[in-house]
Order: C-alpha cells, then structure tokens, then sequence
C-alpha cells in the first residue's frame, strides 16, 4: 500500500523542486495513514418524569445522529456516526422509566448503535446542544409518554370545572370593563348549593432539575436538589390546610422547561405560583432572602437583571420554546385585556410578596427589604398571581450549611406558606372555603366585607359609612382598583 502512494505523488508532484514534492508527498502519506478521530460519548445521563423519560448523552464532539422507532418488541434506535462508548451504560437507573434495557454495540465498523427495549408507547424526540459552562457537546433524548399527565397528582375534575366557572366570570367582567361597559351588567357566577367550599390551588415550583443543577454552594450542594427539598415540604403544608392543595411542577430530579412550568400551573387551575430558588453570587459574602414579582418594565435592579438573566438561561438547557396568546380577540381588545389582566395580577403578586417577605424576615436577614421585580420567564403568566422566593445564598458558606439543613428547610416553607394564606384571607377567591367561611364570619372579624360583583370602592365607603380615604387606608390600597372576593377590612365608626 505505501508503495503505491509513494508511486502516486511522485508522479503527482513530478513538476515540482525534489525537496518540496518529498515535503508534500510525506504529508499525504500522513494524512492517509492517519484515521478520523472517533467522536467518544464520555457518559449518558437520564431522568424519568411522570410523563417522559430524558437520555442525554455527552460527547466529545458535535454528534451525528440517527433515530428511529421498531416495533414487535418496542425498541428505539440511536445511530451515531463514527462514534465510540467511553462510558458503562449498564449502570444506568433505569427506574421509573420506560425503558427496560439499554444495550450497544458497534455497527459498519466506526458506528455506535445504542438500543433501548421500552416497556411502553412513547413519542422520541431530539435535539443537540452546543457546550456551555456546564457541559459539551450533548444529544438530548426525549421519550414522551401519550396521555401522561406530568403533575403525580393533579386537580379533582369538579374543582377544575369550578375554577373554570370563576375564571370565566373574570374574563368576562374584564372584558366588560375593557369595551367601557358596567361590570354589574355582567352576569356573575353563582355559587351552587351548598356553597362549592373549593380548595385554593398553589402550584409549587422548585427550579431547575435534571441536567440543570442549578447554582452550587462552596461544598457542593446543589440548588436543585435543596429547593425541591423545601417545595415538598411546602407542599404538604399546604395539603394539611384546610381549603388549600398544592400542585407540584416536579416531584423529582428532572428538569421542566421554564414556559411549561407556568403552563401546568394553568393545566391545573392554579390560584397561584410560587418558585423556589437558591441565591448565588461570584463572592461569597452576600446573604438573605429575597422575593421577586415580575417587572412589566424590566428590573428594577442591574442584581435583579443579572439574576434574571442567569434563571432564564436555563431554557438553553432544556431546549422548549412556548407563548400565550389571546387569538380569539381583535388586537386592540386584546392589548386592553393583556394590560387589565396583567396589572391586577401583578397587584396581587405584589401585594402576596410583601406578606412572604414579613415571614422570611423573622427567620432570616432579607437581602433585599421590599419585593424586587424582574423579567424571570416562570413568572411571566398574566393571569396567575407569581412569585419567585430567593430562599438564601447558597453561595456563602454559612447559608448553604443552612439550606441544607432539614429543620431550617421546614422553617422556610412555613415562612412561605404563612405569606400565602395571609394573602389569600384578605383576598379569598368567591368560590373558595376560605371565602365562604369570611361569609359565616369564621376566621375573620365581623368588620369585614368580601366584594360582590359591581361593587365599587365608594359605594362601599358609603354603605359602611366611612369616609374613601379611611377605607383605601385600613385596606393598603394605592387606588380604587378592586376585585370580586376580595376581603375588605371596615374601620368601625
């Protein structure tokens, strides 16, 4: 063989200087006797949701790729060109998982083929992901499960078609107020009898998850692992009350994409959203609490820029897209009723943090005093009051020995939940055990008043005989912008 190449340069480079063809005849004679270099998948990493599974594969190189689904047994077939396993695939966990077995081998010489048998229906899809700070080059694996749900345990069907029922009348009363008509004239939902008493839905969020660990403390501890820790903690808070259930977003080490966190929370009717994070900062002195709201003009902060951008660059990893729209109505309806929407849920936002702040202060420093507003993608859904709660800085020592402390966890969620129920006993929703026992006067004062529909802030004053200045003061409010459900507290005499 190396006879005939040597014979085919010095016949290809006749015309040249001998030293300079000899020069170039070494260098095809190197080049053809050296072979490609194989592209090495280092390790395969996977984590089983409720309604998918992810196989990510890391690579040394940007990979080729060919899939395919087989039938009678199910399998799905990953092809890499010219590709090698550096890593032992049969210690992969497989629980949880539509995948029984993952086996390999090599194919037309240089090619890798990975088989996974799969012990049900799925639907693959795949992308690749270029290397970031984290990680290389990656080929991304989705096996979606048909008909699966991804909340474990998600609303009753009859509470779901009574909050279908009270989002209904809101729409309609916005719409009322966006095309100038009185919103009395709007016929209001009327509760059934007995009094529906439905649970207040609170989708918990605990950021980040799978491949995305979100920030790490000086000794390793991960935020993804410590605030889900703190969500299930909230969760069963929440689930202990009386008129509340809670939603999780994941209930396991696998990541959700930022928009379709905030569209589940829609999937399950949710009265609100609360995501759980971990600080972190490039020194390790920064400390405290924080809780954020979403700014309609950008942050308030360049921290709180910085802070947004780093959660919102999450979505790189999971590699999902998704938008809101309002299709059914002409543009400028939709601009109004975009911009009605957004400030009253932006009020309630507002309004449910400063409670959280008041409980995280009693058990730690708050980094910020008042509730800061940002661009974070999860909190970007116009109709779903949302918070997201900085729990400390997992980045200073001291804090991370705390956020991984079980006892110090538990105190967190109760801070958090003790802001939300505050919240919702001054703003009850019409449907809702808390606001039918205002209505039975338990629980609350009998100088209270829950707003009916076409009810307005001065008619109020006037029935109870107090003045609109000494109601919008006693209330905290900034204008007379209400509500139906909410709760108003009377000054007497």
């Amino acid at each position: 063989m190396t006879f005939w190449i040597q014979q085919g340069c010095r016949a290809r480079f006749a015309g040249l200087r001998r030293g300079l063809a000899v020069v170039l005849c070494a260098v095809a004679m190197a080049g053809a006797a050296t072979p490609a270099l194989a592209n090495d998948v280092d390790n395969v990493r996977l984590w089983a949701a409720p309604d998918h599974v992810r196989l990510v594969f890391d690579l040394s190189g940007a990979p080729q790729a060919n899939i395919f689904s087989l039938d009678d047994p199910r399998r799905l077939v990953i092809d890499l060109e010219d590709s090698q396993l550096e890593t032992n695939i049969a210690a992969i966990d497989l629980e949880g998982s539509a995948i029984s077995q993952i086996r390999s081998g090599t194919r037309n010489g240089d090619d890798l083929r990975v088989v996974l048998d799969l012990k049900r229906q799925v639907v693959p899809r795949h992308f690749t992901l270029e290397p970031n700070d984290q990680y290389g080059h990656r080929l991304v694996v989705d096996l979606e499960y048909p008909g699966e749900s991804a909340v474990e345990d998600p609303i009753d069907p009859i509470e779901s078609m009574i909050r279908e029922q009270e989002i209904a009348a809101q729409r309609a009363q916005a719409e009322a107020r966006a095309n100038g008509q009185p919103t009395a004239t709007v016929e209001a939902v009327t509760a059934a009898k007995p009094h529906p008493k439905r649970d207040i839905i609170v989708a918990v969020d605990a950021g980040h998850g799978g491949e995305d660990p979100g920030a790490s403390g000086p000794h390793g501890t991960k935020e993804k692992n410590v605030v889900l820790a703190i969500a299930r903690k909230l969760k069963s808070l929440i689930d202990a009350t009386p008129g509340y259930k809670a939603v999780l977003t994941r209930d396991g080490d696998y990541y959700v994409g930022l928009r379709q966190r905030t569209l589940l929370a829609r999937d399950q009717k949710a009265d609100f959203f609360v995501s759980i994070h971990a600080d972190a900062f490039k020194s390790p002195r920064p400390t405290g609490s924080s809780v954020f709201a979403l700014s309609q003009s950008g942050a308030t902060s360049e921290t709180a820029k910085w802070l947004a951008a780093t959660e919102n660059r999450s979505d790189l990893i999971g590699g999902v897209d998704g938008s809101l729209n309002l299709a059914d109505k002409d543009e400028t309806l939709r601009g109004v009723l975009l911009d009605l929407t957004m400030t009253a849920t932006l009020n309630d936002s507002l309004a449910a943090g400063g409670q959280v702040l008041d409980q995280l202060d009693k058990i730690n420093s708050l980094h910020k005093s008042r509730v800061e507003q940002a661009g974070f993608v999860v909190l970007k859904s116009p109709d779903i009051p949302s918070l997201l709660v900085e729990t400390g800085f997992i980045s200073n020592p001291q804090e991370e020995r705390r956020l991984r402390d079980p006892s110090y966890q538990g105190q967190l969620a109760r801070a958090i939940f003790k802001g939300i129920d505050a919240h919702f006993h001054q703003n009850p929703p019409p449907s809702s055990l808390i606001a039918w026992q205002r209505d039975q006067g338990r629980g609350g004062q009998a100088n209270e008043y829950r707003i009916q529909p076409g009810d307005t802030l001065s008619e109020i004053a006037s029935r109870h005989q107090v003045s609109l200045s000494t109601l919008r003061e006693a209330n905290e409010l900034d204008s007379d912008s209400i509500r139906v459900g909410q709760v108003l507290r009377i000054p007497r005499g």
